[in-house]
């Protein structure tokens, strides 16, 4: 007997456990919300093949749905190529990152954990706007004191930053170019910032 026939009432809680979540689910959270459900002890093992078997469902059968790993839990996601349909269709609502809030983003999540004095140097501005903004908006936070004179804050990104921009985790981060052209030249700094943000907000943008 297969892994569909035999644990199908898993599959289907799984599935539609990540169809109205809102955000990303561990196994271990979803292990707990069966168990205070149905009083059944069941493992993240388990979890895992359901998953597994719910993927090779939906690619078997043409579907336009997977769940996909992000920010260390697991989302149901429509497929790439569907998004831009789905882009004609309602444009996904983003949060607006302005120019110097991208900058200033792209500065924590590729040198975090980092100082407002090492980012304004990056920066060549004052960045107190942009790190309240991002702040306000849950892309960053405050990861701790810096041991530098002053004990400044150390500002890193957020489990929100990754959900935000569909990432597993930091390690999957485009390549950053050249570390000293961003403290260079300024039209370059610019440049690759950018590029850098935008190439991650095109992704996953067929969220559920």
């Amino acid at each position: 007997m297969s892994f569909h026939e035999e644990n199908q009432a898993l599959m289907q809680a799984v599935e539609a456990v990540l169809f109205v979540a809102d955000e990303p689910l561990s196994a271990s959270q979803l292990v707990a919300l069966w168990r205070e459900a149905f009083d059944v002890s069941i493992t993240e093992a388990d979890v895992e093949a359901a998953i597994a078997a719910l993927n090779a469902t939906y690619e078997a059968t043409g579907r336009v749905f997977r769940i996909y790993t992000w920010a260390g839990g697991y989302r149901l996601a429509t497929i790439p190529s569907i998004t831009p349909l789905l882009q004609l269709y309602k444009k996904p609502e983003k949060v607006k990152l302005t120019q110097p809030l991208l900058e200033t983003l792209a500065i924590i999540a590729y040198r975090q954990p980092i100082t407002k004095p090492e980012i304004d140097h990056l920066r060549g501005v004052d960045a107190e706007h942009a790190l309240n903004r991002l702040q306000e908006l849950e892309l960053i936070q405050v990861v701790g004191r810096s041991d530098t004179i002053g004990r400044p804050l150390l500002y890193g990104t957020t489990q929100r930053f990754l959900e935000h921009f569909g990432l597993p985790s930091l390690q999957q981060l485009p390549p950053l170019p050249s570390i000293e052209a961003l403290s260079a030249d300024p039209q370059i700094r610019q440049e690759q910032l950018r590029a850098l943000l935008d190439s991650l907000d095109g992704e996953h943008s067929g969220t559920l």
